[in-house]
């Protein structure tokens, strides 16, 4: 760990007040400009940016030691090997998983749920099975099921949302029968910040089924204190762009006896004990899922990513962005011309740092492009959610998502450029 992010921790523990400005100064990209204003980045449920530390991490592997891992006796193959296992650990210390060899390094949240998808579901489903999402599911956690589905017969079902944004669990409940082979939710909801109560999911999931809980942590992860062990959960699936680190890199934990039966997603080198044109065999969990050459410096900027995480403290910036939350919704609550869509409350647990809105008579990308004039960074669009907001009745919202480095003067910032809006709007 270098030196930057652990002082970053060390004296924000030590001191009451979250210094903001000097984590800020840990990432390079808030110093630029962006239309001759001050970057205002609030589109951190999309992607987050990377502190100098993993930057530095990524750099210093292609720089001074890369190597093919797991293939060389030479001293770069094993320096990397040994940064690239290393890294492994520290996801599986993370997130609290038994055993780094539950641990798989994928692509991405994408890719580890369809990993879970075809490697998990397609041996299990049978004509007839049920594969049970919620309505606020981003793509990537409806897609894969539906290609699984549509490959064994089975089907999709989603169970609602109550008009406040939040899952209804007893709707849900009903929704569970002896037919239902896999649930599969988001742990926190990229358009609305509704955070699922995860343990009694699984709890009512395992009083009426015998299904496999599935849970989507990308926007989780970044934001709050997960352990998979408490959660109960028999797989779990995020990104390292959403966290502070690299892009093209991601995780999937998953139970080790559920890994140790399931088939390879992908063949190729480094997930073999041996071939011949007769058959091949395969290794164990997690290289069985790591074919071909692994995503090497991305693996180990994510490492770093998750130590710089560490040294701040999960809790504080769960606080520090729930702070930001209160204080953006205490605002738009005043805007009469401004909706908010979920509200699920922002007390507590339940709501994440994600607010969506649609302002009256204006069109979710033309507010982007009039914030973006102000160097503010939102998204507009579906957010890859379309049948939540169909659930919702909108074609697309706004979407400002926080990070742990945004200000209240950037909320207010983000306030005053909606009023400009709105006087563009009339």
């Amino acid at each position: 760990m270098t030196a930057p992010a652990a002082a970053v921790g060390n004296e924000q523990r030590d001191s009451a007040a979250f210094d903001v400005e000097r984590l800020r100064a840990c990432f390079p990209i808030l110093e630029r400009n962006v239309r001759g204003h001050r970057l205002v980045y609030l589109d951190n449920a999309a992607s987050a940016q990377r502190p100098e530390v993993v930057i530095e991490a990524v750099s210093d592997c292609y720089r001074t030691y890369y190597a093919n891992a797991h293939r060389g006796v030479h001293a770069l193959s094993e320096q990397s090997t040994d940064a690239y296992e290393a890294a492994r650990g520290k996801l599986a210390r993370f997130i609290g998983a038994p055993d780094s060899h539950e641990v798989v390094f994928t692509r991405g949240t994408t890719e580890s749920l369809n990993l879970v998808a075809q490697s998990y579901g397609r041996p299990r489903l049978e004509p007839g099975d049920e594969v049970l999402l919620t309505e606020m599911e981003h793509h990537s956690n409806i897609v894969p099921w539906q290609l699984v589905c549509e490959q064994t017969g089975a089907r999709v079902l989603a169970a609602p949302l109550t008009d406040d944004g939040e899952l209804d669990l007893d709707r849900f409940a009903g929704m569970l029968n002896e037919r239902t082979r896999v649930v599969a939710l988001a742990h926190v909801s990229n358009a609305l910040g509704t955070v699922n109560d995860i343990p009694a999911v699984v709890e009512l999931t395992r009083s009426r089924s015998d299904a496999a809980v599935v849970v989507d942590g990308a926007q989780a992860v970044p934001h709050m204190a997960v352990d998979v062990a408490a959660l109960g959960c028999d797989f779990y699936a995020f990104s390292g762009h959403k966290m502070y680190g690299p892009g093209g890199i991601g995780v999937l934990w998953g139970r080790h006896e559920l890994l140790a039966a399931m088939p390879p997603y992908h063949g190729g080198g480094a997930m073999i004990t041996r071939v011949t044109f007769e058959r091949s065999g395969y290794m164990a969990p997690p290289q069985r899922f790591e074919a071909g050459t692994p995503a090497i410096a991305p693996a180990i900027g994510l490492g770093v990513a998750v130590e710089f995480l560490e040294s701040i403290g999960l809790e504080r910036i769960e606080r520090h962005e729930h702070e930001l939350l209160s204080h953006t919704m205490e605002v738009l609550n005043d805007l009469p011309w401004v909706n908010v869509l979920g509200h699920a409350s922002n007390a507590g647990p339940v709501r994440a740092a994600v607010v969506s809105l649609v302002i009256d008579g204006a069109h979710p990308h033309d507010v982007a492009t009039i914030l973006d004039e102000q160097g503010i960074a939102i998204r507009a669009g579906h957010h890859c959610a379309q049948p939540l907001m169909d659930r919702l009745g909108v074609p697309a919202t706004v979407r400002a998502s926080f990070g742990m480095y945004n200000t209240h003067e950037e909320v207010d910032l983000l306030v005053s450029g909606l009023h400009e809006v709105r006087r563009i709007f009339g």
